[in-house]
């Protein structure tokens, strides 16, 4: 179950499977990410950006205040909530859309669940905070683990695995029974294997053409491969470019039970899916 402030979602509350996947619409209050940084600082400008993504279809709206590209520096948790918390009370105020925090601190994270959000993005899985699964077990929010290699502003200098996916198979395992032991309902994560964190562009297509092994946790699972430099990798765009490939990720992990799709182009997205079941639902 994945729960906060006044609202609950499980799979059988919101129909959550492969042929209604979840869209998880991103939102960052942050200078610098790699695709959006800048943008969206104004807080008029955020929440015109956080109606336009409900209006468009998001099911979610995860709002950071840090950016996590590759190479960037941590920062406080006081400069993260002076970002991420008035936009936070404000699309609460107005929208049923469930939020989400992306922060790995459980102070921004305890601020923000008492402001109106009701999941916890944490691009650690509790490693950077050890105070992150007790604040979740207590809170009883929503939160998605994600795995990744390094920190962020090392981890694409040498990634290297010898089996990824059986290697984010025992990360999972590891950072599940972490949680349960501080008291997280299993219910309430869901999990990322993390596209592009201390990944090469052969370990992220291989996760992508495997991302069905992680349904073997019985847990929801989450992409977020939108607009990320693989892409870029392959056909020299930029991020602003790579709608088209961010919409092959999702296409291709469709029936292979992916969740929640954590995406910039919340319309295209929705379209796509939207288009795309119902041929599959003709097939045959």
């Amino acid at each position: 179950m994945i729960s906060g402030t006044g609202k609950r979602w499980s799979l059988k509350d919101r129909n959550l499977n492969i042929q209604n996947p979840l869209i998880m619409g991103i939102l960052n209050m942050t200078p610098d990410s790699f695709s959006d940084g800048g943008k969206f600082l104004d807080i008029d400008d955020a929440i015109k950006q956080a109606q336009a993504m409900s209006d468009a279809g998001a099911d979610i709206l995860d709002i950071g205040g840090e950016s996590t590209r590759p190479g960037s520096l941590p920062i406080n948790a006081d400069q993260e909530m002076s970002r991420i918390l008035p936009i936070i009370k404000e699309v609460a105020s107005f929208t049923d859309v469930l939020i989400s925090v992306d922060t790995q601190k459980s102070k921004v994270a305890e601020v923000a669940l008492s402001c109106g959000a009701h999941i916890i993005n944490d691009i650690s899985a509790g490693k950077n905070d050890a105070g992150m699964f007790r604040l979740i077990a207590e809170s009883k929010a929503g939160y998605v683990m994600m795995h990744m290699q390094g920190i962020p502003e090392t981890m694409q200098q040498a990634p290297g695995y010898i089996h990824v996916i059986s290697e984010i198979n025992e990360f999972f395992n590891d950072r599940i029974r972490e949680a349960i032991e501080a008291g997280v309902n299993g219910n309430q994560i869901a999990l990322d294997p993390g596209i592009g964190f201390g990944k090469n562009l052969d370990d992220n297509l291989r996760i992508l053409a495997n991302i069905a092994e992680f349904n073997s946790f019985n847990k929801p699972i989450v992409l977020g491969a939108s607009r990320k430099s693989f892409i870029g990798m392959i056909d020299d765009s930029t991020p602003s470019e790579r709608i088209g490939g961010s919409l092959a990720a999702v296409l291709s992990t469709y029936h292979q039970g992916v969740h929640i799709y954590r995406v910039h182009d919340v319309a295209e997205t929705r379209q796509a899916l939207d288009i795309f079941s119902a041929i599959q639902k003709h097939s045959g």
